[in-house]
């Protein structure tokens, strides 16, 4: 979000979801990652925009068994690596993806590699 504290406000107003917030992993600048907990099926987190410029938005994750696989076939199907294979410290890996349409996609995987 370009306004954490506004989107926390908003979204705990409208839905029942319990916002926890916790340290950025790997800032080192006091960051805020903002966990959403739903109470069943899919949560999510809120964060303040990382790229310069860029409006508020939601990413969707799809959780994949192998990350680097995964990567590398979006890769091979026309998808442009926005962030490569990324380790969020003590939670799993990332990588966002532009689809070849334009669409931005994250993969994510618990485990470690």
């Amino acid at each position: 979000s370009t306004d954490p504290v506004a989107a926390r406000q908003f979204y705990q107003g409208m839905f029942d979801w319990e916002l926890k917030d916790l340290p950025l992993p790997g800032s080192t600048d006091g960051q805020i990652y903002t966990a959403i907990n739903v109470g069943g099926g899919t949560g999510g987190g809120m964060m303040q925009q990382q790229m310069p410029g860029a409006p508020s938005s939601w990413l969707a994750y799809v959780l994949v068994p192998d990350i680097e696989a995964s990567t590398e076939k979006a890769r091979g199907l026309g998808a442009t690596i926005v962030k490569e294979v990324t380790e969020v410290p003590n939670m799993g890996w990332i990588s966002i993806l532009l689809d070849p349409t334009g669409a931005m996609l994250g993969l994510w995987q618990f485990t470690k590699r």
